[in-house]
C-alpha cells in the first residue's frame, strides 16, 4: 500500500505522540533522580550523585531488590517448567479439552491484575493457611508464576509449531531414545525460545505490584511496593526516583534481550 505524503507525515506525527507518551514520563523519572534538590523541579537545578548514593546504602530498598530478584527467579523457574510442559501437551498430542485447555492458559495475562489477585487471595486462605503455609515469598511466587507462564507458553509453542518433525524422526531412526532426542536435538531448538521467555517472565515478575499486594502479606516487600510506601514520603522522594530509575532499567533490559533472540530465531528459522 502506498500513502500520500500526507498521510505519511501524519503517521510519523501520530506514532512520535505515542512514543512521547510513553517515554517522556520515564526520561523524567531518570533525569530528576540526578537531581540535587529534595523537591521536584524542572528543569532539574543541577547534578548530583548524592541521591544514588543514598539508595544504594538505603537497607529497605537493598532488601526489596533482593526480594524482588528472588521472586522472579522463582517464578521464572516454574513458569519454564510448566509453560514447556503444556506446551508440548498442546502442539504434540491430541486429547479431549485440548482447546479449553490452551485458551485456560493464556486466560491470566488478559485478566485485571486486581482480579487474579483477588482470586489469588482468597485461594492461599482457604487452600494453603489450614495447611500452614502463610502469606511470603512462596505465595508471591506462586501468584507471578500464574502469568508468567503464558509467556513461555506462548514463546516455546510458537517454536514449535515452526520446527520440522523430520529432524526428531531421523534422530530416533538413528537409534537415539527419547530423552536422546529431546537433549541434543529438540532442546538445542528451543533453547532461543526458553531464554526468550525466561526473560519476559522474569521482567513481568519483577515490576508486577497489583497481585503481589495480595499475596505478600504484610512481611514482604518487593521494589514496587517499596516505591508505592515510600512515593509520598518527601523526605524520601529523591531516593525514590533513583529506584525508580533503577526498576525501569531493570525491565528494559529482559524485554529488549528477548526481542533480540525472537528476532534472531526467527531469521534462523527464515533460512532453514
Amino acid at each position: 500500500m502506498i500513502l500520500s505524503r500526507g498521510a505519511r507525515w501524519a503517521m510519523g506525527v501520530f506514532v512520535a505522540a505515542c512514543l512521547a507518551f510513553i517515554y517522556v514520563p520515564l526520561v523524567v523519572v531518570v533525569v530528576t533522580s540526578f537531581n540535587p534538590e529534595r523537591t521536584f523541579g524542572w528543569p532539574p537545578s543541577g547534578f548530583t550523585l548524592k541521591w544514588w548514593d543514598k539508595a544504594l546504602h538505603n537497607e529497605g530498598a537493598r532488601a526489596a531488590l533482593l526480594t524482588s530478584i528472588k521472586a522472579g527467579i522463582g517464578a521464572t523457574v516454574i513458569a519454564l517448567i510448566l509453560g514447556t510442559m503444556l506446551s508440548f501437551a498442546i502442539q504434540r498430542y491430541r486429547f479431549f479439552g485440548r482447546e479449553p485447555l490452551s485458551f485456560l492458559v493464556v486466560l491470566p495475562i488478559a485478566l485485571p491484575g486486581i482480579v487474579t489477585g483477588i482470586a489469588l487471595n482468597s485461594a492461599i486462605q482457604t487452600t494453603l493457611k489450614p495447611l500452614g503455609i502463610g502469606f511470603g515469598l512462596f505465595t508471591v511466587i506462586i501468584g507471578h508464576a500464574t502469568f508468567c507462564v503464558v509467556v513461555v507458553y506462548n514463546n516455546v509453542l510458537a517454536r514449535l509449531r515452526r520446527m520440522s518433525g523430520n529432524i526428531e524422526e531421523a534422530s530416533s531412526d538413528l537409534g537415539a531414545n527419547t530423552f536422546q532426542t529431546f537433549r541434543y536435538v529438540t532442546l538445542p531448538s528451543l533453547k532461543t525460545a526458553l531464554l526468550a521467555g525466561a526473560l519476559l517472565a522474569f521482567g513481568l515478575s519483577f515490576d508486577e505490584i497489583v497481585v503481589t499486594t495480595f499475596t505478600a502479606g504484610a512481611n514482604i516487600q518487593t521494589l514496587p511496593i517499596w516505591i508505592f510506601d515510600n512515593l509520598f514520603r518527601p523526605t524520601q522522594a529523591p531516593v525514590v526516583n533513583v529506584v525508580a530509575a533503577i526498576l525501569v532499567f531493570f525491565s528494559i533490559v529482559p524485554i529488549w534481550l528477548s526481542q533480540r533472540l525472537a528476532g534472531a530465531d526467527a531469521t534462523a528459522g527464515g533460512r532453514v
